[in-house]
């Protein structure tokens, strides 16, 4: 507060003050966009609209949460389990109007990491902490910084997580028989495929080629189609028929339940959950930037603003039950979320329904998918995997510029040959150093020791001829001029040149008019100038601070009498002319 206060008498009058903005309530903040929508009004005419769209995205659903379930290493069941459940709380509860929640390809490789390490149990307290750890995110307001992971970072590691889940997929592709599991690490795993290749079953490459190219057909053809229901379904019926000898959801796994089970706590023990944390900490990670990005979709297709710490409160929410109901891990996804809105979705309603819909499939049909080939369910994932990579942005990228290729090809080769959360993470850190590089070259500072009168046109409030006469009587007065964000980063060119601070001028004048931002750095660097000007008896001026720089100045005891705050170069001018008429010393 003192702080405050001194960093406002030093302003002075003169300065300008921006109209004050309220910061949003907690209640603003944290009421579900499905509130939200119902203060609107909702009535049939928006039901209908949100029915529609909601058994579209469910018919999309359907096979690709059974195909993700395996994928990752569990029973189809519990991916149904996750699009129910996860997928109706996080509908009602977050922060967007469009986003579709359920289990998502980008988990593939963690879910099937936690359940080789762990187990079952495992997987689902991780699940369980993961969703903890989504909740005290958005009630710290931490999601408002996760949408600031660079773009070459999400490029990167959407493509290795593409490649990840189709290398995962050529087991059930090529219809393949291996001794024992499957390595989860990229090259041992496609070292083991490779040497299982003689082992291939045409039935079921014929099954999943059909599935690839009946999806991909329909999307030219008949977008509005449910291609990957139809191409399932195509394939069960055939497989079935013609009794072709493939592995099914039935033969693997005996089929699916026709009811949700009971809720109920995994196992809790100390060891257990220091066990998990690293793996609760990565589904956190993983589960908020993917639910954001999709939420950030989401806006740019309809124009709506999502918010962003709401979404990780419903996102934390919605694993803790889908763990609680045996489901994996659930979070907004892409794909399903840009379906809801081609669909026509007016608000959440849809995404509830969606996951409605889903329970009576599952209640109803659950014996139909003990016929559905695996292979078929490998050529659903074959298409998300190239679906999931972003090709033009990824050849973008790689052109643009060395920094963002390199931090692209970085994040996209950990993780494919690493760990995800270490290519997320490396990514960003390598990211942030290069755009610290390069806003270090954006400050400039120019000296300007007699100012034309062009240069103070803006700043000096029209009185042009006084601060003609007053520069023109005042040889011994240097004005230094920073633009540009003054930080960490810049802070030792900055003060390279503050440090020539010739001796011979009596008058230092430092117009921080153009600088947006100052951090504690930038402001120690300053107060080291002020002081070493202090010791040669220069008089200091700074003009032209913001409130923010200003505060931050004060708390670095850049203060009176050490030094003076004028809202223009004008001001100090006026001040010195009138010292040194009056035969002041500094």
């Amino acid at each position: 507060m003192e702080s405050s206060r001194q960093a406002q008498a030093a302003a002075g009058s003169g300065s300008p003050r921006a109209a004050p903005v309220s910061a949003p309530t907690f209640v603003e903040l944290f009421t579900p966009k499905l509130v939200t929508v119902m203060r609107e009004g909702y009535g049939w005419v928006q039901l209908r609209t949100d029915a529609v769209a909601g058994l579209t995205v469910a018919i999309v659903a359907l096979p690709l949460s059974m195909a993700i379930a395996i994928a990752s290493g569990v029973s189809p069941e519990r991916g149904l389990y996750t699009a129910i459940i996860g997928g109706f709380l996080i509908s009602a509860l977050g922060g967007s109007r469009f986003q579709i929640g359920g289990p998502a390809g980008a988990f593939i490789v963690l879910v099937a990491a936690s359940v080789h390490r762990h187990g079952i149990d495992g997987l689902l307290l991780a699940t369980m902490m993961s969703g903890v750890f989504m909740l005290a995110a958005g009630y710290l307001r931490i999601g408002t910084y996760i949408k600031f992971i660079p773009y070459p970072v999400t490029v990167g590691f959407t493509a290795g997580i593409a490649v990840i889940i189709f290398s995962s997929q050529l087991k059930d592709l090529f219809g393949l028989t291996v001794a024992g599991e499957v390595p989860g690490e990229f090259v041992e795993k496609l070292t083991v495929l490779a040497e299982a290749l003689p082992t291939f079953n045409s039935a079921a490459i014929a099954l999943a080629a059909l599935t690839i190219f009946t999806i991909s057909g329909l999307k030219r053809l008949r977008p509005g189609w449910p291609g990957m229901l139809i191409a399932v379904a195509a394939a069960s019926v055939l497989a079935a028929v013609l009794a072709l000898p493939v592995e099914t959801i039935g033969s693997r796994f005996g089929g699916i339940p026709r009811s949700l089970p009971l809720p109920s706590l995994p196992p809790l023990d100390v060891a257990t959950v220091l066990a998990v944390l690293p793996d609760a900490i990565a589904f956190a990670l993983l589960g908020s930037i993917e639910s954001l990005l999709s939420a950030v979709v989401a806006d740019g297709m309809t124009g709506r603003r999502h918010r962003s710490n709401c979404e990780l409160v419903a996102q934390g929410v919605a694993n803790i039950a889908s763990a609680l109901f045996g489901g994996i891990c659930a979070t907004g996804t892409i794909a399903r979320t840009a379906t809801n809105v081609r669909a026509g979705a007016h608000g959440p309603v849809s995404g509830m329904l969606h996951a409605l819909f889903l329970l009576g499939f599952m209640l109803v049909a659950a014996p139909l998918a003990s016929y559905i080939p695996l292979a078929a369910l490998a050529g659903v994932l074959a298409v998300v995997a190239w679906n999931m990579i972003e090709k033009h942005a990824f050849a973008a990228l790689l052109r643009s510029s060395r920094g963002d290729a390199l931090v692209l090809m970085v994040t996209f080769l950990l993780v494919v040959f690493r760990d995800l959360t270490e290519g997320i993470v490396v990514g960003f850190a390598l990211g942030a150093v290069l755009f610290i590089g390069r806003m270090s070259k954006a400050i400039s500072v120019e000296m300007q020791a007699l100012p034309s009168l062009d240069d103070v046109a803006d700043s000096s409030n029209g009185q042009r001829e006084a601060y003609q006469a007053e520069t023109a009587s005042n040889p011994d007065t240097v004005i230094y001029r920073i633009s540009g964000a003054f930080f960490f980063g810049a802070a030792s060119t900055v003060g390279s040149v503050l440090d020539h601070i010739a001796d011979k001028r009596r008058n230092f004048i430092l117009d921080c008019s153009a600088v947006p931002f100052l951090d504690s750095t930038a402001a120690s660097v300053i107060e080291g100038s002020v002081r070493k000007a202090k010791r040669a008896g220069v008089r200091f001026f700074i003009t032209g601070a913001s409130q923010q720089t200003l505060r931050m100045l004060i708390t670095h005891h850049v203060r009176p009498p050490d030094v003076r705050y004028k809202s223009t170069i004008a001001g100090a001018l006026r001040q010195i002319a009138k010292e040194s008429g009056a035969g002041g010393e500094p």
